[in-house]
Protein backbone atom coordinates (compact mmCIF):
# COMPACT_ATOMS: atom_id res chain seq x y z
CA UNK A 1 0.00 0.00 0.00
CA UNK A 2 2.86 2.38 0.83
CA UNK A 3 4.29 1.93 -2.67
CA UNK A 4 0.93 2.59 -4.27
CA UNK A 5 0.52 5.78 -2.30
CA UNK A 6 3.97 7.03 -3.28
CA UNK A 7 3.06 6.58 -6.93
CA UNK A 8 -0.18 8.47 -6.30
CA UNK A 9 1.30 11.59 -4.66
CA UNK A 10 -0.49 14.45 -6.37
CA UNK A 11 -2.03 16.16 -3.38
CA UNK A 12 -1.38 19.84 -2.82
CA UNK A 13 -0.06 18.66 0.53
CA UNK A 14 1.51 15.25 0.08
CA UNK A 15 -0.05 12.27 1.81
CA UNK A 16 1.84 11.64 4.99
CA UNK A 17 2.29 8.56 7.08
CA UNK A 18 -0.01 8.40 10.07
CA UNK A 19 1.69 9.99 13.06
CA UNK A 20 1.82 8.09 16.32
CA UNK A 21 -0.58 9.63 18.74
CA UNK A 22 -2.33 8.62 21.92
CA UNK A 23 -5.62 6.78 21.56
CA UNK A 24 -7.57 7.84 24.61
CA UNK A 25 -10.09 5.31 25.15
CA UNK A 26 -20.06 9.13 26.10
CA UNK A 27 -32.74 16.46 33.60
CA UNK A 28 -35.77 16.16 31.77
CA UNK A 29 -35.51 18.57 28.87
CA UNK A 30 -35.70 22.14 29.99
CA UNK A 31 -39.05 23.86 29.61
CA UNK A 32 -39.01 26.50 26.93
CA UNK A 33 -41.36 28.46 24.73
CA UNK A 34 -41.92 27.01 21.29
CA UNK A 35 -42.75 29.02 18.19
CA UNK A 36 -44.44 26.97 15.52
CA UNK A 37 -44.55 29.80 12.95
CA UNK A 38 -41.74 29.28 10.46
CA UNK A 39 -41.27 29.55 6.70
CA UNK A 40 -39.53 26.16 6.82
CA UNK A 41 -42.62 24.19 7.83
CA UNK A 42 -44.21 22.85 4.67
CA UNK A 43 -45.10 19.22 5.36
CA UNK A 44 -47.50 19.42 8.32
CA UNK A 45 -51.15 20.16 7.78
CA UNK A 46 -52.88 23.13 9.43
CA UNK A 47 -54.98 20.64 11.37
CA UNK A 48 -51.89 18.98 12.84
CA UNK A 49 -50.34 22.36 13.66
CA UNK A 50 -53.51 23.50 15.40
CA UNK A 51 -53.65 20.38 17.55
CA UNK A 52 -49.96 20.70 18.36
CA UNK A 53 -50.36 24.32 19.44
CA UNK A 54 -53.31 23.36 21.61
CA UNK A 55 -51.39 20.47 23.15
CA UNK A 56 -48.53 22.64 24.32
CA UNK A 57 -50.47 25.66 25.50
CA UNK A 58 -50.77 25.81 29.26
CA UNK A 59 -53.90 26.86 31.15
CA UNK A 60 -52.57 30.41 31.32
CA UNK A 61 -51.78 30.48 27.62
CA UNK A 62 -48.06 29.85 28.13
CA UNK A 63 -46.33 27.20 26.06
CA UNK A 64 -44.76 24.05 27.38
CA UNK A 65 -41.85 22.28 25.71
CA UNK A 66 -43.06 19.30 23.63
CA UNK A 67 -40.09 17.34 25.02
CA UNK A 68 -41.14 17.82 28.63
CA UNK A 69 -42.67 14.91 30.53
CA UNK A 70 -46.48 14.73 30.48
CA UNK A 71 -48.53 14.19 33.61
CA UNK A 72 -48.28 10.76 35.21
CA UNK A 73 -50.88 8.33 33.91
CA UNK A 74 -53.10 6.48 36.43
CA UNK A 75 -50.97 3.36 36.78
CA UNK A 76 -50.93 1.54 40.10
CA UNK A 77 -47.99 1.92 42.44
CA UNK A 78 -45.87 -1.00 43.58
CA UNK A 79 -46.97 -2.58 46.86
CA UNK A 80 -45.34 -5.06 49.23
CA UNK A 81 -47.60 -7.71 47.75
CA UNK A 82 -46.17 -6.95 44.31
CA UNK A 83 -42.61 -7.16 45.61
CA UNK A 84 -43.39 -10.51 47.22
CA UNK A 85 -44.50 -11.86 43.85
CA UNK A 86 -41.40 -10.57 42.06
CA UNK A 87 -39.10 -11.98 44.75
CA UNK A 88 -40.78 -15.35 44.39
CA UNK A 89 -39.96 -15.64 40.69
CA UNK A 90 -36.70 -13.62 40.76
CA UNK A 91 -34.89 -14.78 43.87
CA UNK A 92 -32.07 -12.32 44.55
CA UNK A 93 -32.83 -10.44 41.34
CA UNK A 94 -35.54 -8.08 42.54
CA UNK A 95 -33.55 -4.94 43.37
CA UNK A 96 -35.01 -2.28 45.66
CA UNK A 97 -31.84 -0.80 47.15
CA UNK A 98 -32.01 2.89 46.03
CA UNK A 99 -28.26 3.04 45.39
CA UNK A 100 -28.46 0.02 43.06
CA UNK A 101 -31.61 1.19 41.30
CA UNK A 102 -30.42 4.77 40.78
CA UNK A 103 -28.08 4.16 37.78
CA UNK A 104 -30.99 2.63 35.88
CA UNK A 105 -33.14 5.69 36.59
CA UNK A 106 -30.79 8.06 34.75
CA UNK A 107 -30.07 8.10 31.03
CA UNK A 108 -26.57 8.23 29.56
CA UNK A 109 -26.79 11.97 28.90
CA UNK A 110 -28.09 12.56 32.45
CA UNK A 111 -30.91 14.56 30.89
CA UNK A 112 -33.83 12.36 32.01
CA UNK A 113 -34.23 10.99 35.53
CA UNK A 114 -36.98 8.64 36.68
CA UNK A 115 -38.04 7.71 40.20
CA UNK A 116 -38.45 3.96 39.94
CA UNK A 117 -37.96 2.01 43.16
CA UNK A 118 -37.84 -1.47 41.60
CA UNK A 119 -35.34 -3.04 39.21
CA UNK A 120 -36.14 -6.54 37.93
CA UNK A 121 -33.42 -8.69 36.33
CA UNK A 122 -34.91 -11.76 34.63
CA UNK A 123 -32.73 -14.41 33.02
CA UNK A 124 -35.26 -16.22 30.84
CA UNK A 125 -38.14 -15.49 28.51
CA UNK A 126 -40.47 -17.35 30.86
CA UNK A 127 -39.56 -14.98 33.70
CA UNK A 128 -40.25 -11.96 31.48
CA UNK A 129 -43.59 -13.53 30.56
CA UNK A 130 -44.54 -13.97 34.21
CA UNK A 131 -43.52 -10.40 35.04
CA UNK A 132 -45.52 -8.81 32.22
CA UNK A 133 -48.57 -11.00 32.80
CA UNK A 134 -48.60 -9.92 36.44
CA UNK A 135 -47.93 -6.24 35.72
CA UNK A 136 -50.66 -6.17 33.08
CA UNK A 137 -53.18 -7.64 35.53
CA UNK A 138 -52.15 -5.13 38.20
CA UNK A 139 -51.91 -2.12 35.83
CA UNK A 140 -48.24 -1.59 36.69
CA UNK A 141 -46.20 0.33 34.13
CA UNK A 142 -42.95 -1.27 32.91
CA UNK A 143 -39.83 0.31 31.44
CA UNK A 144 -37.85 -2.25 29.39
CA UNK A 145 -34.13 -1.44 29.55
CA UNK A 146 -31.08 -2.78 27.76
CA UNK A 147 -27.67 -1.11 27.98
CA UNK A 148 -29.23 2.32 28.69
CA UNK A 149 -27.16 4.06 26.02
CA UNK A 150 -30.09 5.87 24.37
CA UNK A 151 -30.01 9.61 23.68
CA UNK A 152 -33.72 10.50 23.57
CA UNK A 153 -34.90 9.47 27.03
CA UNK A 154 -36.45 6.23 25.84
CA UNK A 155 -34.50 3.81 28.01
CA UNK A 156 -35.28 5.12 31.50
CA UNK A 157 -38.48 5.63 33.51
CA UNK A 158 -40.25 8.97 33.39
CA UNK A 159 -41.94 8.39 36.73
CA UNK A 160 -42.00 5.24 38.88
CA UNK A 161 -42.31 2.59 36.18
CA UNK A 162 -40.82 -0.80 37.06
CA UNK A 163 -37.46 -1.21 35.32
CA UNK A 164 -37.19 -4.54 33.52
CA UNK A 165 -33.52 -5.03 32.70
CA UNK A 166 -32.37 -7.61 30.14
CA UNK A 167 -28.72 -7.44 31.27
CA UNK A 168 -28.71 -11.01 32.65
CA UNK A 169 -30.25 -12.41 29.46
CA UNK A 170 -26.83 -12.64 27.87
CA UNK A 171 -26.49 -16.14 26.47
CA UNK A 172 -25.55 -17.01 22.89
CA UNK A 173 -28.06 -19.66 21.90
CA UNK A 174 -26.69 -20.82 18.56
CA UNK A 175 -24.39 -19.91 15.71
CA UNK A 176 -24.59 -21.54 12.28
CA UNK A 177 -21.14 -21.26 10.70
CA UNK A 178 -22.52 -22.15 7.27
CA UNK A 179 -25.33 -19.60 7.03
CA UNK A 180 -23.74 -17.06 9.37
CA UNK A 181 -26.91 -16.75 11.47
CA UNK A 182 -26.38 -15.92 15.13
CA UNK A 183 -29.16 -16.51 17.68
CA UNK A 184 -28.78 -14.97 21.12
CA UNK A 185 -30.65 -13.51 24.05
CA UNK A 186 -31.50 -9.83 23.98
CA UNK A 187 -29.11 -8.81 26.75
CA UNK A 188 -25.91 -9.77 24.91
CA UNK A 189 -23.54 -6.80 24.71
CA UNK A 190 -22.75 -5.87 21.11
CA UNK A 191 -18.98 -5.90 21.59
CA UNK A 192 -19.10 -9.36 23.20
CA UNK A 193 -21.00 -10.67 20.20
CA UNK A 194 -18.39 -9.12 17.94
CA UNK A 195 -15.55 -10.87 19.81
CA UNK A 196 -17.43 -14.19 19.66
CA UNK A 197 -17.98 -13.90 15.91
CA UNK A 198 -14.47 -12.72 15.06
CA UNK A 199 -13.09 -15.90 16.62
CA UNK A 200 -15.25 -17.76 14.09
CA UNK A 201 -14.25 -15.59 11.11
CA UNK A 202 -17.48 -13.56 11.10
CA UNK A 203 -18.49 -10.05 12.22
CA UNK A 204 -21.65 -8.33 13.40
CA UNK A 205 -23.39 -6.29 10.68
CA UNK A 206 -23.78 -3.53 13.28
CA UNK A 207 -21.01 -1.37 14.76
CA UNK A 208 -21.64 1.47 17.21
CA UNK A 209 -19.55 3.78 19.37
CA UNK A 210 -21.44 2.42 22.40
CA UNK A 211 -20.74 -1.21 21.51
CA UNK A 212 -19.01 -1.83 24.83
CA UNK A 213 -22.26 -1.38 26.77
CA UNK A 214 -25.24 -1.40 24.39
CA UNK A 215 -27.23 -4.63 24.06
CA UNK A 216 -28.49 -6.29 20.91
CA UNK A 217 -32.11 -6.24 22.12
CA UNK A 218 -31.92 -2.49 22.64
CA UNK A 219 -30.20 -2.08 19.28
CA UNK A 220 -33.09 -3.85 17.59
CA UNK A 221 -35.73 -2.06 19.66
CA UNK A 222 -34.35 1.30 18.49
CA UNK A 223 -33.33 0.12 14.99
CA UNK A 224 -29.79 1.39 15.62
CA UNK A 225 -27.85 2.30 12.50
CA UNK A 226 -24.16 2.79 13.11
CA UNK A 227 -21.04 2.74 11.02
CA UNK A 228 -21.68 -0.33 8.85
CA UNK A 229 -25.16 0.49 7.55
CA UNK A 230 -23.77 1.66 4.20
CA UNK A 231 -22.39 -1.83 3.56
CA UNK A 232 -24.80 -4.18 5.34
CA UNK A 233 -28.04 -2.23 5.54
CA UNK A 234 -30.36 -1.64 8.49
CA UNK A 235 -31.54 -4.12 11.11
CA UNK A 236 -34.83 -4.38 9.23
CA UNK A 237 -32.86 -6.43 6.72
CA UNK A 238 -30.29 -8.28 8.83
CA UNK A 239 -32.58 -9.36 11.68
CA UNK A 240 -34.17 -12.64 10.58
CA UNK A 241 -36.21 -13.41 13.67
CA UNK A 242 -37.29 -12.21 17.10
CA UNK A 243 -38.68 -13.73 20.23
CA UNK A 244 -40.92 -11.31 22.12
CA UNK A 245 -43.14 -11.06 25.14
CA UNK A 246 -46.28 -8.99 24.68
CA UNK A 247 -47.82 -6.76 27.32
CA UNK A 248 -50.14 -9.49 28.60
CA UNK A 249 -47.27 -11.97 28.99
CA UNK A 250 -47.92 -13.88 25.79
CA UNK A 251 -44.69 -15.14 24.19
CA UNK A 252 -44.51 -14.49 20.45
CA UNK A 253 -41.99 -16.84 18.85
CA UNK A 254 -40.89 -15.35 15.52
CA UNK A 255 -37.30 -16.51 16.01
CA UNK A 256 -36.83 -17.69 12.43
CA UNK A 257 -33.36 -18.19 10.97
CA UNK A 258 -34.60 -18.32 7.39
CA UNK A 259 -33.62 -15.61 4.92
CA UNK A 260 -36.84 -16.20 2.98
CA UNK A 261 -40.29 -16.61 4.50
CA UNK A 262 -43.32 -15.22 2.68
CA UNK A 263 -45.99 -16.79 4.88
CA UNK A 264 -48.23 -13.91 5.86
CA UNK A 265 -47.27 -10.68 7.58
CA UNK A 266 -43.68 -10.17 8.69
CA UNK A 267 -44.60 -9.44 12.30
CA UNK A 268 -41.04 -8.94 13.56
CA UNK A 269 -40.78 -5.72 11.58
CA UNK A 270 -43.39 -4.11 13.86
CA UNK A 271 -41.07 -4.47 16.81
CA UNK A 272 -37.82 -3.33 15.17
CA UNK A 273 -37.65 0.34 16.10
CA UNK A 274 -40.73 0.27 18.37
CA UNK A 275 -38.62 1.25 21.42
CA UNK A 276 -40.16 -1.30 23.76
CA UNK A 277 -43.67 0.14 23.43
CA UNK A 278 -45.21 -2.93 21.75
CA UNK A 279 -43.36 -5.82 23.39
CA UNK A 280 -40.15 -6.83 25.12
CA UNK A 281 -37.56 -8.43 22.85
CA UNK A 282 -36.03 -11.47 24.56
CA UNK A 283 -34.04 -13.13 21.73
CA UNK A 284 -32.71 -12.20 18.30
CA UNK A 285 -31.51 -14.10 15.24
CA UNK A 286 -29.33 -11.99 12.98
CA UNK A 287 -27.48 -12.59 9.72
CA UNK A 288 -23.75 -11.96 10.11
CA UNK A 289 -21.24 -11.36 7.28
CA UNK A 290 -17.85 -13.03 6.98
CA UNK A 291 -14.90 -11.24 8.55
CA UNK A 292 -13.05 -9.31 5.82
CA UNK A 293 -9.47 -10.36 5.11
CA UNK A 294 -8.48 -6.88 3.98
CA UNK A 295 -9.39 -3.64 5.79
CA UNK A 296 -8.11 -0.17 4.91
CA UNK A 297 -9.06 3.19 6.39
CA UNK A 298 -8.45 6.49 4.64
CA UNK A 299 -8.62 9.88 6.37
CA UNK A 300 -8.97 12.74 3.90
CA UNK A 301 -9.43 16.51 4.05
CA UNK A 302 -11.66 18.63 1.78
CA UNK A 303 -11.91 22.38 1.36
CA UNK A 304 -15.67 22.46 0.68
CA UNK A 305 -18.66 20.26 1.38
CA UNK A 306 -19.37 20.18 -2.34
CA UNK A 307 -15.97 18.54 -2.84
CA UNK A 308 -16.81 16.09 -0.06
CA UNK A 309 -20.03 15.08 -1.86
CA UNK A 310 -18.21 14.68 -5.16
CA UNK A 311 -15.64 12.51 -3.36
CA UNK A 312 -18.52 10.38 -2.09
CA UNK A 313 -19.88 9.96 -5.61
CA UNK A 314 -16.44 9.02 -6.89
CA UNK A 315 -15.96 6.66 -3.95
CA UNK A 316 -19.19 4.78 -4.63
CA UNK A 317 -18.35 4.39 -8.29
CA UNK A 318 -14.71 3.32 -7.92
CA UNK A 319 -14.71 1.33 -4.67
CA UNK A 320 -18.08 -0.32 -5.18
CA UNK A 321 -18.38 -3.64 -3.39
CA UNK A 322 -15.49 -3.03 -0.96
CA UNK A 323 -16.79 0.30 0.40
CA UNK A 324 -17.98 -0.28 3.97
CA UNK A 325 -18.14 3.22 5.51
CA UNK A 326 -18.08 6.86 4.47
CA UNK A 327 -18.18 9.21 7.46
CA UNK A 328 -17.52 12.90 7.86
CA UNK A 329 -16.76 15.47 10.53
CA UNK A 330 -16.24 19.21 10.30
CA UNK A 331 -13.40 21.42 11.53
CA UNK A 332 -15.31 22.26 14.72
CA UNK A 333 -15.34 18.56 15.61
CA UNK A 334 -11.61 18.38 15.05
CA UNK A 335 -11.09 21.42 17.26
CA UNK A 336 -13.01 19.75 20.09
CA UNK A 337 -11.05 16.51 19.67
CA UNK A 338 -7.78 18.48 19.84
CA UNK A 339 -8.85 20.66 22.76
CA UNK A 340 -10.64 18.22 25.03
CA UNK A 341 -9.16 14.80 24.19
CA UNK A 342 -5.72 15.89 22.98
CA UNK A 343 -6.13 13.89 19.77
CA UNK A 344 -3.89 15.50 17.13
CA UNK A 345 -5.00 16.00 13.55
CA UNK A 346 -3.07 13.46 11.43
CA UNK A 347 -3.30 15.70 8.35
CA UNK A 348 -3.28 19.45 7.70
CA UNK A 349 -6.20 21.58 8.88
CA UNK A 350 -9.21 21.44 6.58
CA UNK A 351 -12.84 22.59 6.79
CA UNK A 352 -14.07 18.99 6.36
CA UNK A 353 -12.70 15.52 7.01
CA UNK A 354 -13.70 12.13 5.62
CA UNK A 355 -13.23 8.65 7.06
CA UNK A 356 -13.49 5.96 4.39
CA UNK A 357 -13.27 2.26 5.19
CA UNK A 358 -12.90 -0.53 2.67
CA UNK A 359 -13.22 -4.21 3.51
CA UNK A 360 -12.86 -7.17 1.21
CA UNK A 361 -11.43 -10.63 0.68
CA UNK A 362 -8.40 -9.87 -1.53
CA UNK A 363 -5.77 -7.42 -0.19
CA UNK A 364 -4.13 -6.95 -3.59
CA UNK A 365 -7.42 -6.31 -5.35
CA UNK A 366 -8.58 -3.89 -2.64
CA UNK A 367 -5.27 -2.02 -2.59
CA UNK A 368 -5.40 -1.48 -6.35
CA UNK A 369 -8.96 -0.20 -6.27
CA UNK A 370 -8.09 2.15 -3.40
CA UNK A 371 -5.00 3.37 -5.26
CA UNK A 372 -7.08 4.14 -8.35
CA UNK A 373 -9.65 6.00 -6.30
CA UNK A 374 -7.05 8.10 -4.46
CA UNK A 375 -5.25 8.92 -7.69
CA UNK A 376 -8.48 10.14 -9.28
CA UNK A 377 -9.50 12.10 -6.17
CA UNK A 378 -6.11 13.82 -6.14
CA UNK A 379 -6.03 14.50 -9.86
CA UNK A 380 -9.50 16.04 -9.64
CA UNK A 381 -8.40 18.20 -6.66
CA UNK A 382 -11.32 16.92 -4.61
CA UNK A 383 -9.14 16.31 -1.54
CA UNK A 384 -6.34 18.46 -0.21
CA UNK A 385 -4.57 16.10 2.19
CA UNK A 386 -4.88 12.60 3.57
CA UNK A 387 -3.41 9.51 5.14
CA UNK A 388 -4.06 5.78 4.93
CA UNK A 389 -3.93 3.09 7.62
CA UNK A 390 -3.77 -0.67 7.07
CA UNK A 391 -2.50 -1.81 10.48
CA UNK A 392 -5.10 -2.48 13.17
CA UNK A 393 -3.70 0.00 15.72
CA UNK A 394 -3.56 2.84 13.19
CA UNK A 395 -7.01 1.94 11.86
CA UNK A 396 -8.39 2.27 15.39
CA UNK A 397 -6.56 5.58 15.81
CA UNK A 398 -8.16 7.02 12.69
CA UNK A 399 -11.59 5.71 13.62
CA UNK A 400 -11.26 7.29 17.07
CA UNK A 401 -11.35 10.71 15.40
CA UNK A 402 -14.88 9.96 14.28
CA UNK A 403 -16.14 7.76 17.12
CA UNK A 404 -14.97 10.01 19.96
CA UNK A 405 -16.59 13.25 18.80
CA UNK A 406 -19.50 12.52 21.17
CA UNK A 407 -17.05 12.17 24.05
CA UNK A 408 -15.32 15.43 23.13
CA UNK A 409 -18.67 17.22 23.11
CA UNK A 410 -19.36 16.19 26.71
CA UNK A 411 -16.35 18.27 27.76
CA UNK A 412 -17.55 21.36 25.89
CA UNK A 413 -20.59 22.01 28.10
CA UNK A 414 -24.26 21.08 27.98
CA UNK A 415 -25.06 19.52 24.61
CA UNK A 416 -28.28 19.62 22.61
CA UNK A 417 -28.13 16.62 20.29
CA UNK A 418 -30.08 16.08 17.07
CA UNK A 419 -30.09 12.95 14.93
CA UNK A 420 -31.44 13.94 11.52
CA UNK A 421 -31.90 12.15 8.20
CA UNK A 422 -31.71 14.39 5.12
CA UNK A 423 -31.14 14.17 1.37
CA UNK A 424 -27.37 13.77 1.11
CA UNK A 425 -26.85 16.96 -0.88
CA UNK A 426 -28.49 19.01 1.92
CA UNK A 427 -26.94 17.25 4.90
CA UNK A 428 -24.55 20.05 5.93
CA UNK A 429 -26.69 23.03 5.00
CA UNK A 430 -28.62 22.56 8.24
CA UNK A 431 -25.40 23.06 10.23
CA UNK A 432 -24.62 26.24 8.32
CA UNK A 433 -28.14 27.61 8.73
CA UNK A 434 -28.22 26.71 12.42
CA UNK A 435 -25.01 28.65 13.03
CA UNK A 436 -26.50 31.69 11.31
CA UNK A 437 -29.78 31.27 13.17
CA UNK A 438 -28.18 31.01 16.63
CA UNK A 439 -25.39 33.54 16.15
CA UNK A 440 -23.39 33.95 19.37
CA UNK A 441 -26.06 32.29 21.55
CA UNK A 442 -24.34 28.89 21.17
CA UNK A 443 -20.84 27.97 22.28
CA UNK A 444 -20.32 25.45 19.45
CA UNK A 445 -22.41 24.13 16.55
CA UNK A 446 -20.90 21.02 15.00
CA UNK A 447 -21.91 18.51 12.36
CA UNK A 448 -20.72 14.97 11.72
CA UNK A 449 -22.25 11.66 10.70
CA UNK A 450 -22.92 9.06 8.06
CA UNK A 451 -22.80 10.58 4.57
CA UNK A 452 -23.46 7.15 3.09
CA UNK A 453 -27.02 7.10 4.45
CA UNK A 454 -27.75 10.82 4.83
CA UNK A 455 -27.58 10.78 8.64
CA UNK A 456 -26.44 14.06 10.22
CA UNK A 457 -25.55 14.37 13.90
CA UNK A 458 -26.08 18.03 14.73
CA UNK A 459 -24.82 19.13 18.14
CA UNK A 460 -25.14 22.51 19.84
CA UNK A 461 -23.24 23.25 23.06
CA UNK A 462 -23.59 25.91 25.72
CA UNK A 463 -21.87 26.42 29.10
CA UNK A 464 -25.00 25.12 30.88
CA UNK A 465 -28.65 24.38 30.25
CA UNK A 466 -30.15 27.39 28.52
CA UNK A 467 -33.94 27.59 28.02
CA UNK A 468 -33.59 30.51 25.62
CA UNK A 469 -31.10 28.60 23.49
CA UNK A 470 -33.33 25.52 23.42
CA UNK A 471 -36.26 27.69 22.35
CA UNK A 472 -34.15 29.02 19.48
CA UNK A 473 -33.14 25.53 18.37
CA UNK A 474 -36.55 23.86 18.62
CA UNK A 475 -38.69 23.69 16.60
CA UNK A 476 -36.40 25.44 14.06
CA UNK A 477 -34.36 22.26 13.57
CA UNK A 478 -37.48 20.13 13.00
CA UNK A 479 -39.14 22.65 10.69
CA UNK A 480 -35.97 22.89 8.61
CA UNK A 481 -35.85 19.09 8.40
CA UNK A 482 -39.52 18.87 7.45
CA UNK A 483 -38.99 21.41 4.66
CA UNK A 484 -36.55 18.96 3.06
CA UNK A 485 -38.85 15.98 3.66
CA UNK A 486 -36.25 14.57 6.02
CA UNK A 487 -36.68 12.60 9.23
CA UNK A 488 -36.30 14.10 12.71
CA UNK A 489 -34.78 10.80 13.89
CA UNK A 490 -32.41 8.79 11.75
CA UNK A 491 -31.27 6.14 14.23
CA UNK A 492 -31.83 7.14 17.87
CA UNK A 493 -35.61 6.84 17.93
CA UNK A 494 -38.15 9.28 19.40
CA UNK A 495 -38.24 8.25 23.05
CA UNK A 496 -39.55 10.85 25.47
CA UNK A 497 -37.85 13.89 23.98
CA UNK A 498 -39.06 13.69 20.39
CA UNK A 499 -42.43 11.97 20.78
CA UNK A 500 -44.46 15.13 20.20
CA UNK A 501 -42.42 16.14 17.15
CA UNK A 502 -43.38 12.99 15.22
CA UNK A 503 -45.76 14.95 12.95
CA UNK A 504 -42.80 16.70 11.35
CA UNK A 505 -41.86 13.34 9.80
CA UNK A 506 -45.09 11.34 9.67
CA UNK A 507 -48.57 12.13 8.40
CA UNK A 508 -51.38 12.18 10.94
CA UNK A 509 -53.02 9.10 9.39
CA UNK A 510 -49.82 7.10 9.82
CA UNK A 511 -49.45 8.22 13.43
CA UNK A 512 -53.07 7.30 14.13
CA UNK A 513 -52.46 3.82 12.72
CA UNK A 514 -49.43 3.47 15.00
CA UNK A 515 -51.72 4.34 17.89
CA UNK A 516 -54.17 1.65 16.83
CA UNK A 517 -51.40 -0.95 16.77
CA UNK A 518 -50.26 0.15 20.22
CA UNK A 519 -53.82 -0.10 21.55
CA UNK A 520 -54.23 -3.58 20.11
CA UNK A 521 -50.96 -5.01 21.46
CA UNK A 522 -50.87 -3.07 24.73
CA UNK A 523 -54.44 -1.93 25.53
CA UNK A 524 -53.54 -0.78 29.06
CA UNK A 525 -50.48 1.10 27.81
CA UNK A 526 -48.14 -0.39 30.42
CA UNK A 527 -45.13 -0.84 28.12
CA UNK A 528 -42.70 2.09 28.12
CA UNK A 529 -45.39 4.76 28.56
CA UNK A 530 -44.80 8.40 27.57
CA UNK A 531 -42.47 7.32 24.75
CA UNK A 532 -42.50 7.32 20.93
CA UNK A 533 -46.15 8.28 20.33
CA UNK A 534 -47.42 11.85 20.86
CA UNK A 535 -49.45 12.95 23.84
CA UNK A 536 -52.39 14.10 21.70
CA UNK A 537 -52.77 10.76 19.91
CA UNK A 538 -56.36 9.96 18.98
CA UNK A 539 -57.07 6.21 18.99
Amino acid sequence: MAGLLKRALRLRTALRCLCDYNMLSRSTATLSPVDFHSPFLTCSSEQVLASTRKLHAGADGSKVSPSAAPERLPFCRVTEEDLAFFRKILAGRTIVDPDLVEPSNVDWLKSVRGSSEVLLRPQTTEEVSQILSYCNSRNLAVNPQGGNTGLVGGSVPVYDEIILSTSLMNKILNFDSISGVLTCQAGCVLENLSFYLEERDYIMPLDLGAKGSCQIGGNVATNAGGLRLLRYGSLHGTVLGLELVLADGQVLDCLSTLRKDNTGYDLKQLFIGSEGTLGVITAVSILCPRKPKSVNVVFLGCETFEQLLKTFQLCKGMLGEILSAFEFLDSECMRLLNTHLKLPNPISDCPFYIVIETSGSDPTHDAQKLHNFLEEAMTSSLVSDGTVATEEAKIKALWSLRERVTEALTHDGFTYKYDISLPVEQIYQLVTDMRKHLGNRAKSVVGYGHVGDGNLHLNVTSPSKDPALLAAIEPFVYEWTASCRGSISAEHGLGLKKRNYIYYSKQSQAVALMGNIKAMLDPKGILNPYKTLPDNLKQ
